[in-house]
């Protein structure tokens, strides 16, 4: 299935790290954006223990916290995202835990968006090069669990209805890194958005220039569905009730 026409009304990106959805799914939420979305950022972590730096310790988690923030929300400028959410979770060391998945179910009847966009909790090898970092996990584990059931399950985290916070139910759940993906969205129009935006990670890419990867990616995901660039999902449909531009 190709999805070059479902434009959600609101979404909520959940991610463990600042950068995670540059890398990742930056291309599909320009797209969204420029048709109108409302896309709200959810980075889990800070990041702030991404440094191999020797000069770095405990005390330098803070102001690289306070670096990789600010990186992230440049980077959601670019992508046209005005709000990002950070919950301040300790980088390097994500558990599901039922507290996460409360946190991101409050943020789910919060904002009701009818989409979320996370990755693949089972995805652990990618190629032969790259073992899937436990934090990534951890965060799309307790965003799918935060969507089905917790999200639109009344007597599930009961003390979020005396915030005021009603049950919502999430309409389509986009999983990225799946190897089973089934839906591709044309990025054509937007990759180079995506490019902008990630190199805004400045303290994670250095002097390294993303443009020729994330291009390679792209055309990767792209050349069998009609696409120059594209990136691939997983797609959950959770309603048939689609209300959607």
């Amino acid at each position: 299935m190709s999805e070059k026409e479902y434009i959600p009304k609101r979404a909520l990106s959940i991610h463990a790290h600042p950068d995670d959805q540059e890398f990742t799914v930056a291309g599909t939420l320009a797209l969204w954006v420029k048709a109108g979305c409302e896309v709200v950022s959810v980075i889990v972590t800070s990041g702030d223990a991404g440094s191999n730096d020797p000069d770095c310790n405990e005390e330098s988690k803070p102001e690289l916290a306070k670096l990789r923030e600010t990186e992230q929300t440049n980077a959601n400028a670019i992508l046209g995202i005005k709000e990002t959410i950070f919950l301040h979770y300790p980088d390097g060391e994500l558990e599901p835990t039922l507290a996460l998945r409360r946190d991101l179910t409050r943020l789910i009847r919060r904002f009701k968006p009818d989409t979320v966009v996370t990755g693949d909790p089972q995805g652990v090898f990618y190629g032969n090069g790259y073992i899937n970092h436990p934090d990534h996990r951890a965060a799309a584990q307790a965003a799918l669990y935060a969507v089905f059931p917790s999200s639109e399950t009344r007597l599930i985290f009961t003390e979020l209805l005396g915030e005021g916070l009603e049950p919502h139910k999430v309409k389509r759940l986009y999983v990225h890194g799946s190897e089973k993906s089934d839906t591709w969205v044309d990025i054509t129009g937007t990759v180079d958005i995506k490019v902008s935006a990630l190199k805004k990670h400045v303290s994670q890419l250095g002097n390294w220039d993303p443009t020729k990867m994330i291009h390679e990616w792209a055309a990767e995901e792209g050349k069998d569905h009609a696409f120059n660039y594209a990136e691939a999902y997983k797609v959950m449909i959770l309603s048939e009730d689609e209300d959607h531009g």
